[in-house]
Order: structure tokens, then sequence, then C-alpha cells
């Protein structure tokens, strides 16, 4: 009976959804309300001897719902509370209209989308995911108000690209454990994933959107300016587009520090300390109050007025994001991620496509980008490589396997995932609109991917 595993994340999440959109109960309360159900499910099937695993009680249930919860918050809320304060006081001070009409006036409607692909993937690329989102939505918001069309039909390629670039490419942490965990030569992961995120990004970005009917939905409340700031009392370009760069440019100067740098060294551990996320953003943001606030004439009660705004705007999104970790806390410590994966092994099917599968039937459960590709990564590498020689079968592609297994996290993903309410709550969506975007696009992203493996495995592995 160990399909009860999946009847219980199903039955969860399902009353999660029933309850937030039937009812309109908050969703932090259903995610809650969801984990505890499955915890509870899972201790009485495993007490009944229904399923396998080690028996808990109802104390342990209560102690990993609390890790899930603090355990994400502890790595995300200032990171998320901090970036909405910098995109407030970039809408509020006018260097969001700055950089939107710069960018429109210099290369017109018909290059805008392209530049936002562009700086997405640059983001993906240097940052933490939640940074690069938070950094980048102003950005989408003001170039959208501008051009007077649709925000979402900008989000959706600019956070593809975002999102594929941070999934297939080092020196994101998952790519880095994938190339390790199947012995790939970094140098071709970035020859294959190139054309495959072009052509994600050329598909999702532009033939998706086609296909999902209204896009036209209202600004979100934590984007609206205000006040109109004139023209002439706005920041510079240059000014503008610096502040969102801060954590970029400081991570990837950590990155290439690190080439040099020798462990464990003062050295080593203040760039590292530096070049984190948490202390990157805070950097933005004081560059922030300063650049955009104090020195342009605002005194430090028009600034914090701006930062207490921003807190209040983004509390619930970051209390719902703890909540979603404590669902996925729950699956994972109750052996039902583990137990998903491990459905196909044994399965005679192409090691490319059983490498995306299994990382999404894992992703699906657990939420997890990295968590969902180094298990899987582990299950094929058991089932394709030789013990003793830690060599892969003939005729397979490490970096490819790579590829696959990467585009499989980058896959369709909903509540218990904190990028699903990160977008959903930035962008002032319902449960129902996130899912119709931010979940078919990451679902288009991974089948393109999928579809760009098999097609260069006919011609290199």
């Amino acid at each position: 009976m160990e399909w009860l595993h999946i009847v219980w994340v199903v039955g969860g999440i399902a009353l999660m959804l029933f309850l937030n959109m039937k009812y309109k109960l908050n969703a932090m309360l259903a995610l809650l309300l969801a984990a505890l159900l499955i915890g509870i499910a899972e201790l009485v099937s495993v007490e009944a001897g229904w399923i396998d695993g080690e028996p808990f009680t109802l104390g342990s249930l209560l102690e990993t719902i609390s890790t899930g919860f603090g355990g994400t918050l502890g790595s995300l809320a200032i990171i998320v509370v901090f970036g909405a304060v910098i995109g407030k006081l970039m809408v509020d001070s006018g260097a969001a209209d700055q950089i939107a009409s710069t960018l429109i006036d210099r290369l017109g409607l018909r290059w805008v989308k392209i530049s936002l692909v562009l700086t997405g993937t640059v983001f993906g690329l240097a940052m933490f995911y939640e940074v690069a989102f938070i950094v980048l939505a102003p950005l989408i918001i003001a170039v959208a108000h501008q051009a007077k069309m649709p925000f979402m039909k900008l989000a959706i390629p600019a956070v593809a690209a975002t999102t594929t670039a941070h999934s297939l490419f080092v020196p994101q942490p998952g790519p880095v454990a994938l190339v390790d965990a199947y012995g790939a030569d970094t140098g071709m992961t970035y020859i294959y994933g190139i054309p495959i995120a072009i052509v994600t990004v050329a598909v999702t970005g532009w033939v998706l959107p086609r296909f999902l009917g209204n896009l036209d939905y209202a600004t979100p409340a934590i984007m609206r300016s205000s006040e109109e700031v004139p023209m002439e009392e706005r920041p510079s370009f240059a000014l503008s587009i610096l502040v969102p760069l801060i954590p970029a440019l400081i991570m990837m100067a950590a990155t290439l520090a690190n080439v040099w740098l020798v462990k464990e060294t003062w050295a080593y551990d203040i760039v590292n300390f530096i070049g984190s996320s948490p202390v990157a953003i805070t950097i933005a943001m004081v560059a922030a109050f300063v650049l955009f606030g104090t020195r342009r004439g605002k005194d430090a009660g028009w600034v914090m007025g701006r930062f207490e705004e921003a807190v209040k705007s983004i509390a619930v999104v970051v209390l719902i994001i703890g909540a979603g970790g404590a669902l996925k806390e729950v699956i994972i410590d109750t052996g039902i991620g583990d137990f998903i994966g491990g459905l196909m092994t044994g399965v005679d099917a192409n090691p490319y496509v059983m490498a995306w599968l299994i990382t999404v039937l894992i992703r699906l459960a657990t939420g997890q980008g990295v968590v969902s590709a180094m298990t899987a990564a582990g299950i094929i590498a058991a089932a394709v490589m030789d013990p003793t020689t830690g060599e892969l079968a003939a005729g397979l592609d490490p970096a490819l396997l790579v590829m696959a297994t990467a585009v499989g996290s980058n896959t369709l993903t909903h509540v218990n995932d904190a990028s699903f309410w990160l977008f959903k709550g930035y962008f002032d969506l319902s449960v129902k609109d996130t899912l119709k975007t931010w979940g078919l696009f990451q679902l288009c992203n991974s089948l393109v991917g999928l579809g760009m493996v098999l097609l260069l495995s006919l011609f290199v592995g």
C-alpha cells in the first residue's frame, strides 16, 4: 500500500487549493492545514503498518512543520523583504520609470522584451533566484507601464529566462552539483545549454503567451507609485540601473575572487560574507536609501515611510512562503519524496527521459529544484554508472545528462514551492492565475528543454 504516499500528498494539496479558491482561506493557513493533514495521514499509515517508514509522533510532526517554516524564512525573509524595499524605492523615486522610458526610447518596443530577457538571464546566472526575481519585477512593471502593454506579456519571457539560466548553468548550485554527480565537463554543459536555453525561452516567451488568453492583470499594489515623479527629478539612467545591479555585481565579483582565494583564510571568509545573498541585498538596499532617497533631497522620514510600506505589502507573502516551506519539509521528512523518486527505478527507458521524469516527479513532490535534481542524479547515476570505474554506460553523454536533469528541475511547480508564492504575491495574482501563468510557463520550459536534449542526443550521444 505504498501508493498511499501519493494519495496523502494529492489529498493535502487538493484540500489547500479547495480552501483557498472556494472559501478564500488565506494561503498560509491553508498550507499549514495541508501540511498537518499529510503528516497525520502518514503517521497513522506507518503506525497501522499500511506503509513502511520510521515511526514518528505528533510532537515530531509539529517540529518538522516548525523547522520547515523557520528554515525557509531564515534563508529567504531578508532577501524578499529587502528586495521589496529596493523595488518600492525604485518605483517612488522614479528610477523604475527612468529605466523603462530610456529602454523604450533607445531600443523601441520591438527590442525591449529581448533586453528584459537578457537582463533576466544575467540575473539568473549571477544571483540567488529570489534576489534575481525581486530585482527584475519592478523593471518589468515599469517597462510595461511605459509601453502601455500588459505586464504579464513581459513577465513570462523575462522570468522564464531567469529560471532557465538559474537551472542550467554553473555557477548556480544545482548545475554545479549535477556536473560533479555525473562527472561532466563544465564547458560542454555550456555548449549544450546555450541552444537549449535560447529555444526554450523563445518558445515560452513568444509562443506560449498566444495560447494563454487574457493576460491583462492589474498593476500590483506594491508597484504603484504614490506620486508621479517629473522627468527632471528622476535619478539618471546609469544610477537607476546601477542600484538593482549591485547584488549581481557583488556576487559575480565574489565568484571570480574564489578562483584565486584559498579556503579557510580571512580573505576568503570576508569575500564570501560580502558575496552572500543577504549581505549583497542589504548593501543594495542601503545604496537605494542614499541614491534614491537622501541624495535626491528626501529626508529619512520619506525613506523609512517607503521601507514600512514595502514591508507591510510583502509581509503576507513572506508568511505564505514559510508555510510552503512547512509543507515541503513534511513531504521530505516523511520519505514521500524518496518514494516518488524510487518509483521509476528499474524501468527500461531512455536514460535522458528517465533523468528528466524522476526529477520532475520529485520536484512536484518537494517543491525543491536542487533537491529534486540531486536526488534524481543519485538514482540515475546508480543505474547508468559502472560502480567500479565510475564511468557512464557507452553512448551516454554526461553533459547531456546534466541538461536532462536540470530541465526537469525547472518544471511545473505549485503550492509547495516558495517561488510560486513569490510570483503570485509580487504580481498580485490569484492561485488560479498563478497556475495559469507561472505553472504553465515552467511546464513549457521543461518540456521544450527535454525536447532539445533528445534532439541533441541524436547527434552527440
